[in-house]
């Protein structure tokens, strides 16, 4: 959305970025982690405080100031009557998730981060930066609100991922590993020392926020045809419609499989993709999962073969040449692609 940025107000070498002092968090350090990625802002200093004549010197700040104003280059979001999300600011989006800072930033400046970085990979891989398209740079915005920073700024406002009791603790998040960079209770600490260890949290968020857009680019996009192409022909595979075969590779299918689904008005849902296991010249059937991010399965494979292998899972199942089937059910493997053809087939019919 970079038709939204106010205009240059000095040279980037000039321009000043202000956060708030003190334990910093990860929706600020992705804020201006991402605005460092622009030109307008590449080379801008980053001043860390709450005083309001020092922020008022700013030329754009994050997180601090009690005030929400594009065109003044304010997204803070802690004051009271702050309630905006990504749909709230604009309506062709889904997400109700309060914003965060990071949210803010990413809402006005991020589509332009996005471009930025997908024709520096690009470049660096030695592709066509000017290939790039607008199409792309929509889809991976999006993609990347949606797996990385809607959880920032989840997190920051202090919304739960669901209202039940977790089974265990997640301690390894983007967020909690920022936050573990802060120094600790009994650590030194002062102004410097807290700069030093906010840009060095500014680093790890970058490297995260790098991670996912080089693999959304390079990986994740160019299946999306493949996964097309296989959904078109699943009726080749078998008479149901409810098994897709990848004949040459494994390409990242899960995410869209269940947006193909919707595109290509597909409606028996797909309950099992076929794939080649490379590295072991045998063959993989996996269960489609009733979402991308869930452990339960539209049709596991049947639970008498789980957790079986080899000869006793061929007796077992009257299939030659079977290899497993993990203990959960959620998938399988044989030595031929007739194999996992048949116990899919067989699956389905036996919960037919």
């Amino acid at each position: 959305m970079s038709s939204r940025s106010p205009p240059l107000k000095k040279t980037c070498f000039n321009m000043i970025i202000g956060t708030h002092n003190g334990t910093f968090h990860c929706d600020e350090v992705c804020a201006v982690w991402m605005l460092k990625q622009l030109p307008k802002y590449k080379d801008a200093k980053v001043v860390r405080s709450r005083s309001s004549d020092i922020l008022a010197d700013c030329d754009i700040v994050v997180d601090v100031g009690a005030v929400f104003d594009h065109s003044k280059c304010r997204y803070d979001h802690h004051q009271k009557e702050f309630t905006e999300t990504f749909n709230s600011l604009d309506s062709t989006k889904p997400w109700t998730t309060k914003l965060s800072s990071a949210g803010l930033i990413y809402v006005f400046y991020g589509e332009e981060v996005i471009r930025t970085l997908m024709e520096k990979i690009a470049t660096d891989n030695s592709l066509d930066a000017t290939s790039v398209s607008q199409e792309q740079v929509r889809i991976i915005y999006s993609k990347v609100y949606e797996n990385l920073i809607e959880e920032i700024d989840a997190v920051d406002n202090g919304i739960s991922q669901s209202d039940d009791v977790p089974r265990y603790v997640v301690s390894t998040t983007l967020g909690k590993r920022v936050g573990n960079l802060n120094p600790r209770w009994n650590e030194e600490s002062n102004d410097d020392i807290l700069l030093k260890r906010f840009e060095k949290a500014m680093a790890l968020v970058g490297a995260e926020f790098m991670d996912r857009v080089t693999y959304y680019q390079l990986g994740w996009l160019p299946a999306h045809n493949i996964v097309k192409e296989a959904i078109e022909k699943r009726f080749e595979i078998h008479s149901s419609g409810e098994i897709i075969c990848f004949p040459n590779v494994a390409a990242p299918w899960k995410d869209h499989v269940m947006s193909l689904e919707k595109e290509l008005n597909v409606e028996t849902s797909i309950k099992y993709v076929l794939y080649p296991d490379v590295a072991n010249s045998k063959w993989r059937v996996q269960c489609v999962p009733i979402r991308n991010d869930s452990f339960v399965n539209r049709l596991s494979l049947p639970e008498k073969w789980r957790g079986v292998r080899d000869t006793e899972l061929s007796n077992l199942t009257g299939i030659a040449d079977c290899v497993f089937v993990h203990a959960n059910g959620f998938i399988g493997g044989n030595a031929t692609y007739e194999g996992v053809l048949k116990m899919a087939t067989e699956s389905l019919r036996q919960a037919n």
